[in-house]
Formats: C-alpha cells, sequence, structure tokens
C-alpha cells in the first residue's frame, strides 16, 4: 500500500509552526510523505511515543521524528513535544487531504415525498431515502445508504456504503457512520405469555449527537419507548452492540465486540475495553475504565477502574486473576490437608482415652 503522501513537500520549520514544540536538528528537512516507524522512508514523518517505542526496526529510516524526549544518539531531525500521536494526527488532519467525493445528488436514487437536502451534498446511486427525511449541507451518502422515513441527518456527516438509519431516528454535525452498521432497528422486547414470546412493539428512537463516530457493523437499537442516545464526541469501534434505552455519556470510548443490555446509562469519559459486557439497567459513572472481557453486572461509580467477570475494583481483580493461575497448587494443597486431618482423626479414634485419677484424701 503506497505512503500517505501530503499536497506539496513541506519544511520541518512549517510542521513545527502548526504543532509546536522544540526542533532538533535540521528546520530545513523536506516531508512529503507520513508513515509508522516501520514503513518509514527517507521523506517520511513518523513519530515515537515513549520510551519503549525507541527500539527502532531493522532498517529504519526517516526523515523525521515526532517525538516525546529528545534522543541525541538518534541522528534524524527531531521535533520534541508532549503528545507525538497527538501531534501526528493533527499534522494528518490538517495536512493530508483525502481524495473529495463527487458533488450532487445522482440519478440512481430513491425517495419519498417531502425530502429536504442541504447545500453541496454527495448522493450516490442507490440510495434511498425514506418520507420527510432531512439531509443537511455537505453529506455523504455512499451507494446502499438507506434514511427511514422522518429521519434527520445533520450537516457533515458521511455515511459509507450499506449504512441503514431506521425512521424516526436522528444524526447531529459531523457524524460519521461505516458500512454495515444499523441504526434503529428494533430492540430485544418480548413477554412470556402461554409459553409464547410476545413482541413488545418498539416505539421510540435512536438519537446520535454532533461528532460522534460508529465503525462497521455497529448496532444501535431503537427504544422501546423514548429513545437510545449516544452523546456528543463518543466514539464506537466496530461490532458493538448498543440496546434499547441505553444511554452513552459525551467522549466516551467503547472498543469492539462491546455489548451494553438495555436501559443502561453510561456517564461521560468512559472507556469500555473490548468484549466487555455490561448487564441491564445499571449505571456506569463518569470517568470509569473497564478492562477488556469484563462482565459488569452491578453500577460502579465515578472514576473507578474495574475488570474481571464479575467485575470488581482492579486492585480485587488483579488479586483475583493471580490466584486463579496457582488454583491447582491450592486444590492440591487443601487435598493434602484433608488428608492428614482424617489421619489424625483415624489416630485419636485408636487411642484409648486415659482414665482420670481420682485424687487422694488427705
Amino acid at each position: 500500500m503506497a505512503l500517505p503522501k501530503l499536497p506539496i513537500s513541506i519544511s520541518l520549520t512549517q510542521i513545527h509552526q502548526l504543532i509546536g514544540g522544540t526542533i532538533h536538528g535540521d528546520e530545513n528537512t523536506a516531508i512529503s510523505e507520513l508513515a509508522s516507524l516501520s514503513e518509514a522512508t527517507p521523506q517520511a514523518l513518523s513519530f515515537i511515543v515513549n520510551d519503549k517505542a525507541l527500539k527502532l526496526p531493522d532498517g529504519f529510516q526517516a526523515a523525521a521524528v515526532l517525538i516525546h524526549r529528545h534522543v541525541p544518539e538518534l541522528t534524524i531531525p527531531q521535533i520534541v513535544v508532549e503528545h507525538p500521536l497527538m501531534a501526528f494526527a493533527m499534522v494528518a488532519q490538517q495536512l493530508y487531504v483525502r481524495p473529495t467525493p463527487p458533488r450532487g445528488v445522482a440519478d440512481g436514487i430513491t425517495q419519498g415525498t417531502g425530502v429536504t437536502i442541504g447545500a453541496d451534498p454527495s448522493i450516490w446511486p442507490f440510495v434511498t431515502l425514506g418520507d420527510r427525511v432531512t439531509i443537511g449541507a455537505r453529506v455523504t451518502l455512499y451507494p446502499g445508504v438507506f434514511v427511514g422515513s422522518d429521519s434527520t441527518i445533520g450537516d457533515d456527516c458521511v455515511l459509507y456504503p450499506n449504512v441503514v438509519v431506521r425512521e424516526g431516528c436522528s444524526l447531529g454535525a459531523r457524524v460519521i457512520v461505516h458500512s454495515g452498521t444499523v441504526i434503529g432497528a428494533d430492540g430485544f422486547g418480548y413477554v412470556q405469555h402461554q409459553g409464547r414470546h410476545q413482541k413488545i412493539p418498539q416505539l421510540g428512537s435512536v438519537v446520535i449527537e454532533d461528532d460522534v463516530e460508529l465503525g462497521a457493523n455497529v448496532t444501535v437499537d431503537r427504544a422501546t419507548l423514548g429513545v437510545t442516545q449516544i452523546k456528543q464526541g463518543t466514539k464506537v469501534d466496530n461490532l458493538v452492540q448498543v440496546a434499547h434505552n441505553v444511554t452513552v455519556g459525551e467522549h466516551c470510548i467503547l472498543v469492539a465486540q462491546v455489548g451494553i443490555a438495555g436501559s443502561t446509562t453510561i456517564g461521560h469519559h468512559v472507556i469500555i475495553g473490548g468484549q466487555a459486557g455490561l448487564s441491564d439497567h445499571i449505571t456506569i459513572g463518569d470517568h470509569v475504565m473497564i478492562a477488556a472481557k469484563s462482565g459488569v453486572n452491578r453500577s460502579v461509580e465515578s472514576s473507578q477502574i474495574v475488570g474481571g467477570t464479575p467485575a470488581l475494583l482492579r486492585e480485587r481483580a488483579l488479586k483475583v486473576q493471580g490466584v486463579i493461575h496457582h488454583l491447582p497448587e491450592i486444590n492440591q494443597q487443601v487435598r493434602n490437608l484433608v488428608e492428614r486431618v482424617e489421619q489424625l482423626e483415624q489416630s485419636l479414634r485408636r487411642t484409648p482415652a486415659k482414665k482420670a485419677r481420682a485424687p487422694r484424701a488427705k
């Protein structure tokens, strides 16, 4: 794969003006590509985030690096910044420009009545828009996108191929939705009666606020009543399930294969590791961190770090994990102790009790 190239070659001084920090080395070094350490070329800018990453790959070559501290033995130019990865992201955001998709509305779309489309859209063939759909300005809808009736897509949204937004759902501004994601499918709601599962109609909707990004094959179910909500700035990885009536707070991170059961409320700035499962009707406080593969079956207070199944506070979870690795040895020790106790009991039963002597009269 070709490395991302900048529109024009720029100097290290120009990059320094964008991100700040301190330059060590030739300020006029030319940069024309962006690359990881393993893929860097003599024209590329790369980054080193910490001391662990200082073990450079064989054959390493780069024009310059963004780095967390000055390393004199590294002979190439360096810009020392507090957060190299963030600085690299800023360079990519500002200087690398993706090809602009063609603008306008293709002939091969299907739309209902009362559709409103904002200025400068890019709507590709085989897009379907239901009745009374509202599309904001500068929205991009790739082939196969379906937007159901009475739904709203905010300004500058990008919906990649085969995204489904069901009826009555709302996306804010600058929302990115990757391929295969379904927003507004029915929540999993049934009541058992006379041995059969009777469907509870899912009459609510989904609200996705500004600057949310949903990965590929994410599912966000509509509420039974009311709304399922993902708040501003939250980023969701691939294959995540958000059930009906869930609320996910601002600026959260949900890593791949997380599953959140119905009516759970998650605070802001929460990080949930991959494959973690959250039970229904619980509350996760602000700034909580949940380790990968955790099973969370009760509410978690703000600023706690939990892990394990069932999830425990991090310190206790680590102790439990430490004990688990020694269970075979502990089991054998318990067996040995039981055998010794049984032997002692048998020995005591075989030994006749001595009769107590009567006190002598004076």
